[in-house]
């Protein structure tokens, strides 16, 4: 069952107010009321879906007060005016300040009802319009006013206009998959999907299955490459594609065509490939981890995302925009943030990029009570992202007999790797210089699992 909207009715005649309180909560309604202009100031703190707004009060007029709600930014709810008395030029007045409508009074209750029913229904249209407009914006276009935001978002549109390979490249949760989807979203593809491969998300064998498709035993398994076909496909950490993998891609992009695993035949597409890497490919080049010729194809345009300890004049539109993010597309509560808070997040160095402050903003809305978030409740909050470093850790390892005390250090160990490699076996095999066959098995031995860390 859906919670009654909430009207506010505002008129210095208690049986007025007494008349639309019954028969508006007849109809379904939750309401309340105020005498004056006093009283309803604080009644629309708590944020009714509609207000009915009578001209002549003893405070001061109900035109006066619109134009007071008005000031400073638009009305998000509809006001419906009431008077006896009003001239034309008062109605036009109360309008132009953005009323919905304006009814005179002795009121017509069919008419009344009517007009809030259909003053509702508009309002909650435009705030679904709204939504979507920013949930668009969510996907597609990157947050940030600064110079650096500004000039990246126009070289990305730029080079949406050709069908060149892209190779963006930045540290994890910097945004490179949300410029990818920025760079598709104004290319000549944009009516067709973006299709996505994340390599570091699977093995290495069903990775190569997934991205290329197969041949096996009679049996064809089309890849995504050829699901693509017409479209953009977005290789993300293709750092981590196998040799064999890099081959095939290397062969994709010289030819157009490439072989499926355990196929000989040339499959043609027509697709678009933009690929990520957090890591430098140089540095994998030089580790002979990655082959030059297949960077050399990739880079033929290139993107860098910056960290945003490197554009932090964005910090605070991104705050504002996952504020209403959140608040829209998950229900949460509206919170604003102090100076002081906002100076702090602001001059914070965010190893996480706009991912770690995205995910700050979701549980600041979740866990408070109060309308504003605070300094202590920021440095709370940053706290809490971090543990304690390993060597605070470890240090009650010492009252332990050896093995316990070498098993809290392995899981500590492990468990910090995997949170800084973002759930990657690959990265923390190659980090901690172990098989990663030997690492699942010490990772299932110490409780760890890696789809959780990721």
């Amino acid at each position: 069952m859906s919670t009654p909207q909430q009207i506010l009715v505002v008129d210095d005649e208690p049986d007025i107010r007494t008349l639309l309180k019954e028969i508006l909560e007849d109809e379904g309604y939750h309401v309340t009321t105020a005498e004056n202009a006093a009283e309803a100031r604080q009644a629309k703190l708590n944020r009714p879906a509609l207000v009915l707004l009578d001209i002549w009060m003893p405070d001061i007029d109900g035109v006066t007060l619109l134009k007071e709600w008005t000031e400073t930014e638009p009305l998000d709810i509809p006001v419906i005016i009431m008077s006896g008395h009003a001239t034309v030029e008062t109605a036009v007045e109360a309008t132009r300040l953005g009323a919905y409508d304006f009814i005179e009074k002795p009121l017509s209750l069919a008419k009344l009802l009517l007009t809030i029913e259909h003053a509702l229904e508009s309002y909650n249209l435009q705030r679904e319009n709204a939504g979507l407009r920013r949930e668009v914006q969510a996907v597609d276009e990157p947050v940030g006013r600064s110079k650096r935001l500004v000039q990246l978002r126009e070289q990305t549109i730029q080079l949406a206009q050709h069908d060149t390979p892209v190779l963006i490249s930045g540290e994890g949760g910097s945004g490179k998959s949300l410029f990818a989807r920025y760079l598709h979203s104004n290319s000549t593809r944009s009516d067709t999907p973006l299709y996505r491969v994340d390599i570091t998300a699977m093995n290495l064998n069903e990775g190569q299955r997934h991205l290329f498709g197969y041949e096996e035993g009679g049996e064809t398994g089309l890849g995504v490459l050829e699901q693509a076909s017409g479209a953009t496909l977005y290789i993300d950490d293709v750092g981590e594609l196998a040799a064999d993998g890099q081959g095939r891609l290397l062969e994709l992009l010289q030819s157009g065509s490439f072989t499926r695993m355990g196929g000989s035949t040339p499959v043609g597409v027509d697709v678009r490939i933009v690929a990520a890497s957090r890591h430098p490919l140089e540095q994998l080049i030089a580790q002979g981890r990655f082959r030059s010729e297949l960077y050399y194809q990739l880079n033929v345009v290139s993107l860098y995302v910056p960290a945003l300890r490197e554009h932090s004049e964005d910090v605070l539109d991104l705050i504002a925009f996952y504020g209403d993010y959140f608040v829209e597309r998950e229900k949460l509560p509206y919170r604003s943030f102090t100076t002081a808070a906002q100076n702090r997040l602001r001059q914070y160095a965010w190893p996480g990029n706009v991912r770690e402050l995205k995910n700050l903003i979701q549980r600041l809305l979740i866990t408070g009570r109060e309308r504003q978030v605070d300094l202590d409740e920021v440095e709370e909050a940053l706290g809490q992202q971090h543990r304690a470093p390993l060597s605070d850790a470890s240090s009650l390892a010492y009252e332990l007999p050896i093995r316990e005390a070498r098993e809290q250090f392995e899981r500590n160990y492990f468990e910090s790797l995997m949170r800084r490699y973002e759930g990657s076996v690959i990265k923390v095999a190659q980090h901690a210089g172990v098989e990663r066959t030997h690492l699942y098995r010490k990772l299932r031995a110490l409780g760890i699992d890696p789809k959780v860390s990721q």
